[in-house]
């Protein structure tokens, strides 16, 4: 599989890119991030050394994957939440891939 200069292969490197250009304030789904390969994106970003903004990654439900520590950061970031899950209405940075 073709890789890129830090030894990733290309999907991977794709959705690490994807997943930083995810702004404060927003989040997007695993399946935005790749739709052939959400649960890959899960995987990426549980194996990944890379600091990234992990907890912009919500599922489709707005329901987030990583519980009390992924909510507090996306709170303390100005995303709108409806109980427990994002406001997804609102919060949801439309796919531009």
């Amino acid at each position: 599989m073709p890789t890129n200069a830090e030894g990733l292969d290309l999907r991977a490197a794709r959705i690490l890119s994807r997943v930083r250009a995810i702004p404060v304030g927003f989040v997007r789904t695993y399946g935005d991030i790749d739709p052939k390969a959400p649960r890959l994106v899960g995987h990426i970003l549980a194996t990944t050394r890379e600091r990234l903004p992990w907890h912009r990654v919500v599922r489709a439900d707005g329901s987030v994957a990583k519980g009390a520590r992924q909510r507090k950061l996306l709170v303390r970031e100005g995303v709108p939440m409806r109980g427990d899950r994002v406001d997804m209405r609102i919060a949801r940075l439309p796919a531009t891939f």
